[in-house]
């Protein structure tokens, strides 16, 4: 004869196995999240209706808000428009789901400096930090070099700037512009 006792908590186990498998636990959701934003995606940019397409694209990073693309497109939507203070939001609100995402840095930085007149004091602000999350980044080393010539930051200007200089193999535009200002401010 077999002992009941022991059984029990075996078809507990049984059980629990059976309801955890059935529960949509974040990583199963945060996929079907996913493949919902990635499918708005898709609808929006077939679309010729653009606020229709706004829609989608905003309701995307709501369903799935670390989806880039949906950030991605928006931004190009707005930046196209001319509408900098929603792209400032646009990838404000990446960033807000993913902090360490240089471009998102560098597009508000690029937004704020289409402003007018520019707000140049707020871009340094996200150049310096998508350049301190990515220091090899030489086109933020460049912006900042610049808005640093500018406000008359000399020194520090030259810094950056040598270093999106020395980049020129990579990136021969930005290797060119830096090459430009040092020129302007005598250093070459």
């Amino acid at each position: 004869m077999r002992d009941r006792t022991a059984l029990k908590p075996l078809t507990l186990v049984a059980v629990l196995m059976l309801v955890l498998a059935s529960f949509p636990f974040p990583a199963r959701a945060q996929d079907a999240n996913a493949a919902k934003a990635r499918a708005l995606v898709d609808a929006a940019i077939k679309m010729t209706d653009s606020d229709a397409a706004l829609k989608l694209l905003w309701q995307a990073t709501e369903i799935d808000p670390t989806f880039d693309d949906a950030y991605v497109y928006l931004g190009l939507y707005y930046n196209s428009r001319s509408d900098f203070t929603n792209v400032v939001k646009v990838y404000q609100k990446l960033l807000k789901y993913q902090p360490n995402q240089v471009s998102a840095y560098l597009n508000i930085g690029e937004a704020y400096m289409s402003f007018s007149p520019a707000r140049t004091d707020d871009a340094l602000v996200y150049y310096r930090k998508g350049y301190e999350l990515d220091p090899k980044n030489t086109f933020a080393a460049l912006r900042i070099g610049e808005l640093l010539a500018q406000t008359g930051q000399r020194d520090d200007a030259l810094k950056y700037l040598k270093i999106a200089l020395g980049d020129s193999a990579k990136n021969p535009t930005v290797a060119s512009e830096a090459e430009k200002t040092l020129k302007q401010m005598g250093a070459l």
